[in-house]
């Protein structure tokens, strides 16, 4: 998600319908490296793009509204001190019988071996949105993307241009689900607004991938141009000397320079990562990139996608299993905006599949068609493409995608030129007469149950029942950090 409390920096300006009815240009491929330029604008114009939302938005508020394969089992709404409406709850991750939930107050662990019956097993108190998190081990990992006073978990807000101003990465000791320890604090340049873990290749540390955007001049610790991602070392055996080993430039030759209602490119949103593949796809404000991680201190863009037509700000990527496609979010408005109408279409604030062809050096990125859901929903109702995962289906590509207020989505993209919704839940809005910021920010299937982090209403738990999706069943992860994408044996 994009902050979009004003005037804090590196916040994206809430795209209104008015700029968005300016977009012009095309969509083209960008040269990254030795990588071939590969025009899409003609894909663009004949690709099968998504339906438009069409049906009138009905659902009183909190009313639920579901397809007959998804149903909600379990809701646990959030808890004190997290149960304001300023504590959003942001990303997940999952370990064994428990699913880690951060929040801009901290970060909740929650039991999940009854999935109808979720209950809270700790909640850490530690201020610094958005707080993205991942974990690792006994090792639980922080973004924070505010300045605060200091390194601490006490800490207070502090102004960013303030040299003192504190950002970076936060490390927990987790060993202890009920007693989760401080161990480690790691600044980063301009921030960490989400961040990646890649398992180096000895197994004996782990990287963090940190991204950050939208540098300023009067920005002491972000200076202008920021076209890096900071990279964050952590030995396993002594994890208090993570550190910062390498700052690479992804963008030498400089990125989007943007244009009226589509994001500059200055940093990257987030990164997925396929570690068995050596291979991570980069959301990056006004380019999508393709990187080879084979040398995990210094990733290369083997190639780059821009769509100018479409796309508003490159929010986050999903590889299929095959590692031969990848879907990228554009995150229209900033999280915070409605945009799942006629008005906005079913192009905007949509996701982008693209086929991934060619090996090695040579991979191009070849756009097929959006996909956005095809239900409108109300003025009053923040909508926009957000966080998902691949469902580990054998010999399908379906992924389980969150849309703010526009709820959850099951779609299949196995036909890339084809996508269809197969299966969605959501709730009417929070409020009748006023946008309120909510919804499903982040939405995942593991062991067989979808979880979801809603940024007011909590941890919800659904379950699906589909003939096309049952062999996800056989398929169980010790770990998952969605963005640290684990492949499955298939057919």
């Amino acid at each position: 998600m994009i902050r979009f409390s004003l005037p804090r920096r590196r916040q994206l300006t809430i795209v209104s319908l008015a700029a968005a009815g300016l977009l012009v240009a095309s969509v083209a491929t960008a040269p990254a490296g030795n990588a071939a330029v590969t025009p899409d604008a003609e894909a663009v114009a004949t690709a099968t793009t998504a339906p438009a939302a069409t049906a009138t938005p009905t659902l009183g508020v909190d009313e639920i509204s579901s397809s007959p394969n998804l149903r909600q089992i379990a809701n646990l709404p959030k808890q004190a001190p997290f149960n304001t409406s300023a504590a959003f709850n942001s990303d997940m991750a999952f370990q064994g019988r428990y699913a880690f939930v951060g929040n801009y107050e901290g970060f909740v662990i929650y039991d999940i071996v009854r999935p109808s019956a979720p209950k809270v097993v700790s909640q850490v108190l530690c201020p610094g949105s958005q707080n993205d998190i991942s974990v690792y081990g006994d090792l639980l990992f922080l973004s924070t993307d505010q300045g605060r006073s200091n390194d601490s978990c006490t800490s207070e807000r502090l102004t960013e241009t303030k040299p003192e101003s504190w950002e970076g990465i936060k490390v927990f000791d987790i060993s202890d689900k009920a007693n989760p320890r401080y161990i480690k604090a790691v600044e980063t340049d301009c921030g960490s607004h989400t961040h990646t873990l890649v398992p180096a290749k000895d197994k004996k540390s782990v990287y963090l991938y940190v991204s950050s955007y939208r540098p300023l001049v009067e920005l002491p610790d972000c200076q202008p141009p920021h076209d890096s991602i900071s990279i964050v070392k952590v030995p396993l055996k002594k994890p208090t000397d993570a550190a910062v080993v390498a700052m690479p430039n992804l963008f030498p030759d400089g990125g989007y320079e943007g244009s009226p209602g589509h994001s500059a490119t200055s940093g990257c949103h987030d990164i997925t990562a396929y570690p068995s593949k050596d291979i991570a796809a980069g959301a990056c404000m006004g380019d999508g990139i393709l990187m080879d991680i084979s040398d995990r201190e210094a990733p290369r863009v083997i190639n780059r996608v821009r769509d100018t037509v479409n796309f508003a700000f490159w929010h986050s990527a999903t590889f299929n299993n095959a590692g031969t496609k990848v879907v990228f979010t554009d995150e229209l408005g900033g999280g915070g905006a409605a945009t799942c109408n006629e008005v906005v279409g079913p192009n905007r604030g949509a996701d982008a599949i693209y086929d991934i062809t060619g090996r090695g050096d040579a991979r191009t990125m070849i756009f097929r068609s959006y996909y956005k859901i095809p239900r409108a929903n109300a003025d009053t109702e923040n909508c926009v493409a957000h966080n998902g995962s691949l469902i580990p289906v054998f010999g399908r590509d379906i992924m389980v995608q969150a849309w703010y207020q526009g709820g959850i989505s099951v779609w299949d993209f196995t036909d890339s030129t084809k996508p269809k919704e197969i299966g969605f839940w959501e709730r009417g809005p929070l409020s009748a007469t006023q946008l309120t910021t909510g919804g499903a920010w982040s939405t995942y299937y593991y062991n067989g149950h979808i979880y979801s982090s809603d940024i007011q209403k909590g941890l919800d738990v659904l379950e699906l029942n589909d003939w096309r999706t049952w062999t996800a069943n056989l398929v169980r992860f010790r770990e998952l950090n969605v963005q640290t994408q684990a492949g499955y044996l298939s057919w």
